[in-house]
């Protein structure tokens, strides 16, 4: 865990590459309940029977599914003090070159690309590469967007 004393300490590092974090399995039970959420039941998701015969062996978790851990695998990873609150702003650009098979594990590596000041806090933009356990290619490159307001001064 990377601890960032503040948001101009944060700025300071844009070029670092933080983690990798630690290991998260994603597992049926998620894929399933992610597809209810959506509405996306196809059968490579949800079906381990059909997915057995299909390209990967085995169910594979939605590349949305994948996207949506970001927020809470970050947490594991660095944390900027002077905060009271961050948005997430939105994405640059989201690839996802290999597949996250249902029952692997994942962690993220983080590289602060830019901190650009904005009314009241800074936009940060963070590159993220989601690694499955069993090596490879990344599951999910994301280029994140995130808004940090910086905590009022007493006053």
């Amino acid at each position: 865990m990377r601890t960032f004393a503040s948001i101009a300490e944060l700025a300071g590092a844009v070029g670092e590459i933080i983690g990798p974090g630690p290991w998260f399995r994603v597992e049926q039970d998620r894929v399933n309940a992610f597809a209810d959420a959506t509405g996306d039941h196809q059968w490579i998701h949800i079906d381990p029977e059909r997915a057995a015969t299909g390209p990967y062996g085995t169910t594979v978790a939605h590349g949305y599914l994948t996207l949506s851990l970001l927020p809470a695998l970050m947490q594991d990873v660095y944390q900027v003090k002077g905060v009271r609150m961050g948005i997430n702003y939105g994405l640059n650009r989201v690839r996802f070159p290999a597949p996250l098979r249902t029952g692997d594990a994942v962690r993220i590596s983080a590289e602060i690309v830019a901190v650009e000041p904005v009314p009241g806090g800074v936009q940060l933009v963070t590159r993220v590469t989601v690694e499955p356990d069993r090596g490879g290619k990344p599951c999910c490159v994301a280029e994140t967007v995130t808004r940090l307001y910086a905590e009022e001064e007493p006053g």
